[in-house]
């Protein structure tokens, strides 16, 4: 988005009340189904759109096919090149942002009452006719591959990628979502067409939207903007459960300080213990300086500037996982006092007085996230894709009010495991011997 547009969309936010948001649900005649948050106090609208697969969906051999497709969905479509497409969405002052990640490809889009049809028209070409012309793949191939090689010398993405090899196996998760220097340079114009055939399809598509359009006129936009997209033929990967060791993992890496990424399986987000789960992690590395983790790794022992843990719930996989980072000679300390924590949690589990201040802390911080249409859209478009029904934002809170003492410590046994924690280090770690696993 460039500045002046970004400037723009920054000022027209609109944000309701959370107590007074009324979720309508749309059923297209093209069969679509849609999420709406109107709000018509400002003329602005914030579309939201997810197509389910994500790079997960790559052939093997051909990763990062889909994500260089999804950067190039803006780089000229129809009768537009790159440069004409911009001009037409900076005309419009619309903003159009395509990404992908493992589980989805995601469209995000912004528009104002008056440039809807023209801006949606564009949106249309961008996803149903994009152009992958020879000269935009090749400057935006070029630009992946620069940060695949500044990824090469960075500590935290060495430590991600070894970690998801040791979790996922050869699962498709375990391979990098952006490719590889080989796969990408050796991707072909035919890659990235399979790449969209596969993956923006009408029976995998999330919808949501907030702001100035009623139920009907959103309707006819979504029959229009998505209605000729294909059929999906290419099959989602498999489920799998992930199985971890208890030990250390160590990559060689010339650095002061060393990066360790650990954890283990975590929790299905449909899961009945999920929010005493979440709960639980907010208390023992989710909740910032008040954090377990945070308290006896950086504030008692000085041994990091951060460490966090958090549950990861992926369409075909959960992780339970964390981060930290420490020098050299002082990583294996961090490493010793994340494992008691771990272990004392899941034999003890939490006070009284720290269940209390994680409520009170989710609670109060979830009405924060609703402020403004972009990401009123986002979340209501994630809540389709977790199977949430639109009262769960009323909901919500009342469900993390409703995790006991009794029910944090049977779901602390269950759900984390000492005996398979698996911690991956990037650096020269002092005193830490790599285990198998």
């Amino acid at each position: 988005m460039k500045p002046l547009i970004a400037a723009a969309f920054a000022l027209l936010t609109a944000t309701p009340a959370l107590a007074e948001m009324r979720i309508q649900t749309v059923d297209t005649p093209g069969g679509f189904h849609a999420w709406l948050a109107q709000e018509d106090s400002i003329p602005f609208t914030s579309l939201e759109i997810r197509f389910r697969g994500g790079t997960s969906m790559d052939v093997a051999g051909k990763e990062g096919a889909v994500n260089l497709m999804s950067a190039l969905l803006d780089e000229g479509a129809g009768d537009m090149d790159s440069a004409a497409f911009t001009r037409a969405s900076e005309s419009l002052a619309a903003s159009y942002r395509f990404d992908a990640t493992q589980d989805a490809v995601s469209v995000s889009a912004q528009f104002l009452t008056e440039n809807r049809d023209a801006a949606a028209a564009l949106l249309r070409a961008s996803l149903n006719d994009p152009r992958f012309d020879q000269d935009a793949v090749d400057r935006v191939r070029a630009q992946v591959l620069a940060g695949l090689r500044n990824d090469a010398k960075d500590p935290d993405t060495i430590a991600a990628a070894a970690f998801d090899k040791v979790a996922f196996g050869d699962h498709p998760y375990a391979r990098p979502k952006e490719g590889t220097e080989d796969s990408v340079a050796a991707l072909t114009r035919d890659d990235l067409i399979a790449a969209h055939a596969a993956t923006l399809t009408r029976d995998r598509v999330y919808i949501a939207a907030a702001g100035d359009i009623s139920a009907d006129e959103l309707s006819v936009l979504i029959d229009d903007l998505l209605g000729d997209l294909p059929v999906s033929t290419a099959p989602l990967p498999p489920d799998m459960q992930v199985g971890t060791d208890a030990g250390v993992t160590v990559v060689p890496f010339d650095t002061p300080q060393s990066v360790a990424v650990f954890g283990h399986e975590g929790i299905k987000r449909d899961d009945p213990d999920f929010f005493a789960a979440y709960v639980l992690n907010t208390i023992l590395g989710g909740g910032g300086f008040e954090a377990r983790l945070m308290n006896e790794v950086r504030e008692k022992r000085g041994l990091t500037y951060g460490v966090y843990s958090y549950l990861m719930p992926m369409d075909h996989a959960e992780l339970y996982v964390g981060r930290v980072a420490s020098a050299n000679d002082r990583i294996a300390e961090a490493v010793a006092v994340i494992r008691g924590e771990w272990a004392r949690m899941a034999e003890n589990g939490v006070t009284q007085d720290e269940l209390d201040q994680a409520k009170t802390y989710l609670t109060g911080a979830y009405p924060l996230r609703f402020d403004g249409n972009g990401p009123i859209a986002r979340i209501l478009v994630g809540m389709q894709m977790d199977g949430l029904t639109p009262d769960y934002v009323q909901t919500r809170n009342a469900q993390v009010e409703a995790v006991t003492l009794a029910d944090a410590k049977r779901v602390a046994a269950r759900i984390l495991k000492p005996d398979a924690l698996r911690f991956v280090v990037v650096g020269q770690p002092v005193g830490l011997d790599e285990t198998p696993g």
